[in-house]
């Protein structure tokens, strides 16, 4: 989601880009998601103007063809998966690939590289209300492999700042924005949408696309480096945020309350069914962790940036309106 946002607002700009895609149908969606904010012969204009690269983000020898001539690089690639099944895979992609990418930065001497990372992999502190860029990461933690991976692919880029690249990283947290409808954040207009009954009432921080594209491009623009950034516009409840995606999508929000034995039950059905190939999305972890609240703090990049967050009322409202038009509306 970050990287097609992030192209559509770049090849609005007289900027040079070259992107990095894995497959024709990938690519293909980023084109739908330029046509949501322009006219289809501007989306296509946008579009053809990207130089595009088919590379896997372990593939050396392609990815090194792509960095010929840059300067500035957004890594936005990873791999998002909770499934304990997906562990090797989310080493191999966000940690492997993330060094890869920050090899090739040192040999290039790129002037800046802008790592997308996540609240995932920000530590906790009991002693702290919220959590912060200094929020120190315990090891000890109850942590996904996802968190695990993404804060190993930090360990990364800061080695890349230690050997001469200027870098910037942002935690972002719940992205809301509309396009993979099928992936994130996503699902919750999906299943709003066929009539979701249950919720969980979890804080934890959201904030919307437009301003995780627009603090990243302020943040590669600027003298800032190496240096992180929380991107979160609010810390509100899964629950009010699916009241409100109901209200949008006019559809009845859910009202039923999930119970922590619900959820062990559909991790032995999950576990069970890995024998039919299910993928599993409920863990140990995630039933750990999903009902313990989360409040995160943006103040060092509003005062730095001087920035001021989208509400999450209004980025909710936008996005319903994208997913009826373009999902629901009569074809």
């Amino acid at each position: 989601m970050v990287g097609s946002h992030l192209a559509f607002e770049l090849a609005k700009k007289e900027e040079k880009i070259r992107a990095l895609f894995r497959s024709e149908s990938r690519r293909d969606r980023v084109k739908d998601i330029f046509s949501f904010y322009t006219t289809s012969e501007k989306a296509v204009e946008y579009f053809q103007k990207i130089d595009w690269v088919k590379a896997e983000i372990n593939d050396i020898p392609e990815l090194e063809k792509a960095f010929e001539g840059v300067e500035q690089v957004y890594h936005c690639a990873a791999l998002v998966s909770f499934d304990p099944a997906d562990a090797q895979e989310l080493r191999k992609t966000n940690i492997t690939g993330t060094a890869n990418i920050v090899n090739l930065c040192i040999a290039n001497k790129v002037k800046k590289l802008s790592h997308v990372s996540s609240v995932a992999s920000l530590g906790r502190d009991i002693k702290k209300q919220e959590i912060d860029e200094t929020t120190e990461w315990n090891p000890e933690g109850n942590h996904s492999d996802y968190a695990i991976s993404k804060y190993g692919a930090e360990i990364e880029v800061w080695r890349g700042s230690q050997e001469g690249v200027p870098v910037v990283i942002v935690n972002p947290g719940i992205i809301i924005g509309p396009g993979f409808w099928d992936s994130g954040s996503g699902p919750i207009f999906t299943r709003i949408q066929q009539g979701l009954k249950y919720y969980f009432s979890k804080t934890s921080g959201f904030v919307g696309i437009g301003d995780v594209v627009d603090t990243i491009q302020l943040l590669m623009n600027s003298e800032i480096k190496n240096e992180k950034y929380v991107i979160v516009s609010e810390n509100i409840s899964f629950r009010e945020v699916m009241t409100i995606v109901a209200r949008n999508l006019n559809k009845p929000a859910p009202n039923k309350k999930l119970k922590k034995w619900m959820l062990w039950l559909g991790w032995a059905l999950m576990k069970a069914g890995r024998i039919l190939g299910v993928k599993r999305q409920i863990t140990t972890s995630t039933i750990k962790t999903i009902f313990e609240d989360a409040h995160y703090s943006n103040e060092k990049i509003k005062k730095e940036l001087d920035y001021e967050f989208t509400p999450m009322d209004k980025v909710i409202s936008k996005t319903a309106a994208i997913y009826k038009e373009k999902i629901t509306a009569p074809q």
